[in-house]
């Protein structure tokens, strides 16, 4: 008598698919999870750092070496009134940015992708040519320039050398070649559609610019905005070169004032005045994100 083997029934073929996809959203999960992992260790060290009295590695330790060793010495700065000083010297750079970089890029942006005129196509050249010509490249020029406006009578006090206002307008003529870019960007994939019925109804180009247009490039006004106070908020070389002294010293200058090449340095200290540093551009994020995530909404490209 003979026996057969019965073969054991093969799975459905619509569950392969499946699990293919289960094994590779899982492969990436991993992946992204292991790529985010020292920026978390990072970040709880940060946290950490800033509430003890000093770290070996993660772990906080007391004087004596042993586990513990909480305390809020580290945070004594903010009695201090020179890092308050900092704090608004920041602020008044970034917003100075933001408004500055704003307006210029968005009028710019605005002329370049809608109107026709001559040197055009140069002046978008140039502006890439700008924008290759990073701050180091340029110091020396920068300083000359600096100690003629401050030259001037009144003017010269708030715009020249070893002042905000001098820091200020060289960041502002260092970002304005990227929002100007990405501000034409945004222009160019708006139809012309509500545009051209506002110029046939007799409204001028600033009103079409800042009624019509201004509206449709919210979010890429937000997404600039967030760059440039980011970029004046962690402003170091420009402030660093052309600033003299803790009174007009931002943020960044005076996190570097932490830092000594003679004495011990207070790293958790350092870490405390960072994660400070961090607050406002978190706050500023708050108040973009909901433009942010909109960022690739609005009209299609016209003709």
């Amino acid at each position: 008598m003979t026996t057969t083997e019965i073969a054991p029934p093969l799975p459905p073929v619509g569950l392969l698919p499946k699990a293919r996809e289960k094994m590779g959203r899982r492969f990436a999960y991993g992946f992204l999870i292991l790529s985010i992992l020292p920026i978390l260790v990072g970040y709880a060290w940060l946290i950490i750092a800033t509430v003890s009295f000093r770290t070996e590695g993660l772990l906080p330790r007391n004087a004596e070496g042993g586990i513990g060793g909480f305390t809020l010495r580290n945070w004594d700065f903010v009695t201090d009134a020179a890092i308050w000083n900092a704090m608004f010297n920041s602020l008044l750079i970034a917003l100075a940015m933001v408004i500055g970089v704003g307006i210029a890029s968005t009028a710019g942006g605005y002329a370049l992708s809608r109107m026709k005129f001559a040197g055009r196509k140069g002046f978008l050249s140039m502006t890439l040519v700008l924008h290759a010509f990073k701050a180091e490249m340029l110091l020396i020029a920068i300083f000359f320039v600096l100690r003629w406006l401050g030259d001037i009578p009144i003017i010269g006090n708030f715009i020249g050398f070893n002042s905000v206002g001098g820091v200020a307008l060289v960041m502002i003529a260092l970002e304005l070649p990227l929002g100007i870019w990405l501000m034409k960007g945004f222009f160019d994939n708006l139809a012309w559609d509500m545009e051209r019925a506002a110029l046939i109804d007799g409204a001028s180009r600033f009103r079409v610019w800042w009624q019509i247009m201004l509206p449709q490039v919210r979010p890429g006004l937000a997404a600039l905005s967030l760059f440039t106070f980011i970029a004046g908020w962690n402003a170091y070389l420009v402030p660093f070169t052309f600033t003299i002294g803790t009174k007009v010293a931002n943020m960044p200058v005076f996190l570097n004032q932490l830092i000594s090449d003679t004495a011990p340095t207070n790293w958790n200290q350092v870490a405390a005045v960072g994660l400070f540093q961090m607050i406002p551009l978190l706050i500023f994020f708050i108040f973009t994100q909901e433009l942010l995530l909109n960022i690739y909404a609005g009209g299609s490209k016209g003709s």
